[in-house]
């Protein structure tokens, strides 16, 4: 069973989709299968990954939404064995409007994504940048979100409206929804804003903050007009070294929370222990 992480901020050019695509790809390479769904209708995520718009004009996320293709369709795979993607373009922008008028339209995306469910071990979303439609179907769908975060000061003023949106979804559709983290990108170290704000943030939400940190990196900015996640275009660059330590640390805190719901289940007693207690009732 996959595990659905979005990844959302309302507010645009904080890296989001630069850190879902690479995360994505560091997962893929730590060989975990893993599906990017670009559910933004720029399509900047599947042309990060090398995807012409041509490829996928009849198939992509906008038609699996609307119950006109089956999902498994509509995901093409990458230079990465354990990478897929499902695309999108700008037919997507129109979808919000679409779905207005139709039945349990908070639930059209989650609802696509059944017949793949088994088939990875991460599905990652990009989510638009903003709180709209394509959002709360995106956090419907989700068993838990990550939050890339500029670390500037206006960054946090918008902070407080998405832990508000969240609120509003894990009270009215999607009650186990959880928070993974909050991942700070375009981090200048040289900067004392930029240390100010990641203190802040990491004195407000504690363990919520990833400790991996993405640095502002030229190699970060380049890569995706070739269509490559950073890995395959500068795999020794600063930003390859972040995203790898964050595709690292989210493993280890999934299967840190695994042993805790397995401890947390009742133990079966054995046969031995069954047939045992049942002797010694009768005796």
């Amino acid at each position: 069973m996959a595990k659905i992480i979005a990844l959302m901020n309302q507010k645009g050019g904080v890296g989001k989709t630069t850190t879902t695509i690479n995360l994505a790809a560091c997962l893929a390479v730590a060989e975990k299968k893993t599906l990017v769904i670009d559910l933004d209708p720029q399509g900047n995520g599947s042309v990060s990954l090398g995807l012409d718009s041509a490829q996928h004009n009849g198939s992509n996320i906008y038609h699996a939404m609307i119950g006109k293709t089956d999902i498994r369709e509509c995901i093409y795979e990458t230079e990465l064995p354990n990478l897929h993607i499902c695309p999108s373009d700008n037919n997507l922008s129109g979808a919000e409007i679409e779905l207005v008028s139709e039945f349990a339209r908070e639930s059209k995306l989650k609802t696509a994504f059944m017949p793949v469910m088994d088939s990875y071990d991460y599905i990652l979303i990009d989510c638009p940048p903003s709180l709209g439609l394509l959002t709360v179907n995106a956090l419907n769908a989700a068993q838990s979100f990550i939050v890339p975060m500029q670390t500037e000061y206006l960054a946090m003023e918008g902070l407080a409206q998405l832990v508000n949106t969240v609120k509003l979804i894990k009270a009215n559709l999607n009650p186990t929804l959880e928070m993974d983290g909050i991942v700070l990108t375009m981090f200048d170290g040289r900067a004392s804003l930029h240390k100010q704000v990641a203190e802040e943030i990491r004195r407000h939400f504690g363990e919520k903050v990833f400790q991996s940190v993405i640095p502002r990196n030229v190699k970060l900015a380049e890569c995706p007009s070739f269509g490559k996640p950073i890995i395959l275009y500068d795999i020794e660059s600063k930003g390859s070294e972040a995203y790898l330590s964050l595709a690292k640390e989210l493993i280890i805190k999934d299967r840190a929370q695994s042993v805790e719901i397995q401890n947390e289940l009742p133990q079966v007693p054995s046969t031995n222990e069954i047939d045992g207690s049942l002797a010694g009732n009768i005796q």
